[in-house]
């Protein structure tokens, strides 16, 4: 490919990483708002992100195989275009039901840029450069995710909660133009089948899942996470007898380096996805703060990432992936323990410390993880290999979030937080953040655990 190709691809996808993180981290500081203005209690605000997490979660494979199959550019373009779409539409939702339907329909579409983006990357670019764009590529994630909560708490505070959607609509406009740019299309499993018996077990039992851990301890909730359980296991002995499997499971058998760093990516994504939105109300109910301050303050963790995360892939082009990504895993592991101990009066100064330590660990982990997923698949599979590191992180984030649903529902209750149940609010940050604790230390294990991974460029 040419280099003015290679560019293109790193432009599109680069813009719609920028946009998703930046209309998730912008929406977390407007929560407040768009409680009162509904009248959602804290439950109902949580299904917010999660109804849009569990909507890429169940997209995200079948999408992946698509690309394979039709294309990746045409997945991602119509991922974008319908995400843009459904953006605009959100900021005209007239009730807290509608605008978390709606972000069941923009995950859909983002669904097809997360399944795609890295396996774009990873064919435009050789492999001693893969790295490097994964990096950039994580990088903007990370500085929409910086520029977010800044961005929406002064739209918040001055415009209103809506206007974050309209601008993420532009927005959304300036990278499909952007992908029209691109103008090589990969589709290495072009004339195969594909699995739609599979796609619908996958999608029920993921579905399953997320509802079942949401509605604990109800009965109800351990019957939907039984068959959500089920479902999977049985997804599982479907796809090993397939002749054209959504989901290749021969790309975990034998490749220690696929399996430990996509098992290290589900961890850290499931122990560090509840920060910004606990810290969000943390800032603002228990603090005081505005909206623009809270977002100012939520800068730290994400522009730290962005500083670190083309360093750590590059560096992970050089040295061997898992001691970089181990020890970022470490350091997000600390950041977490700092924020077990918030309370009513910890200093401003505290909360930052913590942000910055996670996003330096975070930043250290992610794209060298990546660059050892990507690496480990064959070319033929990147598409799937794609949608299976997004699918981790995807699942992880869901995870996490229902977690934090389930001790907000166990806690506090189906209650709006006032000042009368400040307290349970803040029992429940503790407990988030010591099982996010717990489960980025177990991580580093998973982390040092896929072997040796070291590149053949010379230092």
């Amino acid at each position: 490919m040419q280099k003015t190709g290679r560019g293109s691809a790193l432009l599109a996808t680069t813009l719609a990483s920028f946009l998703t993180a930046f209309m998730g981290s912008a929406l977390n500081i407007a929560l407040p708002m768009i409680g009162k203005e509904f009248s959602m209690d804290a439950i109902a605000l949580g299904w917010i992100a999660t109804a849009y997490t569990l909507a890429v979660a169940i997209f995200l494979v079948p999408f992946g195989r698509a690309a394979d199959i039709h294309g990746r550019r045409r997945v991602f373009l119509y991922g974008l275009i319908a995400y843009t779409v459904l953006t605009a539409l959100s900021g005209f939702a007239s009730s807290g039901p509608l605008l978390i339907g709606m972000r069941v329909l923009q995950g859909i579409g983002a669904a097809g840029m997360f399944a795609t983006s890295s396996a774009i990357l990873s064919s435009a670019y050789p492999p001693g450069e893969r790295g490097r764009v994964l990096g950039i590529n994580v990088a903007s994630v990370y500085i929409g995710l910086s520029a977010g909560p800044f961005i929406g708490g002064a739209l918040t505070q001055n415009f209103g909660w809506r206007s974050i959607f309209i601008l993420g609509a532009l927005l959304g406009i300036v990278a499909a133009v952007a992908v029209f740019w691109l103008k090589t299309e990969w589709a290495t499993a072009r004339g195969e089948a594909f699995d739609w018996v599979g796609s619908a077990i996958y999608g029920l039992s993921i579905a399953g899942l997320m509802f079942g851990l949401s509605r604990l301890p109800a009965v109800a909730g351990g019957v939907l996470l039984a068959a959500g359980v089920a479902g999977l296991a049985g997804f599982v002995a479907w796809e090993n007898r397939s002749m054209a499997p959504i989901l290749n499971l021969g790309l975990f058998r034998g490749n220690r380096a696929f399996t430990f760093s996509s098992l290290a990516a589900l961890i850290n994504y499931l122990a560090t996805t509840a920060v910004a939105f606990l810290l969000s109300l943390y800032l603002q109910y228990i603090q005081g703060l505005s909206p623009q301050s809270a977002g100012l303050i939520l800068m730290a963790q994400p522009l730290l990432q962005a500083i670190c995360s083309p360093l750590a892939g590059r560096l992970s082009d050089r040295m061997e992936s898992r001691i970089v990504a181990s020890a970022g895993m470490a350091l997000t592991a600390l950041g977490l323990v700092m924020l077990i101990f918030l309370g009513a009066n910890t200093s401003l100064l505290y909360v930052i410390g913590a942000l910055l330590l996670l996003g330096i660990g975070f930043g250290f982990f992610s794209s060298p993880n990546m660059n050892a997923i990507m690496g480990a698949a064959d070319k033929r599979a990147y598409g799937v290999a794609s949608a299976l590191a997004a699918t981790m992180r995807t699942l992880g984030q869901m995870l996490g979030l229902g977690s934090t649903l389930l001790i907000f529902s166990v806690v506090i209750g189906p209650v709006a937080i006032t000042a009368e149940h400040y307290g349970a609010f803040l029992t429940s940050t503790h407990i988030a953040f010591s099982l996010s604790a717990v489960l980025c230390l177990l991580g580093i294990f998973a982390s040092l655990a896929r072997g040796n991974t070291r590149k053949t460029i010379p230092i």
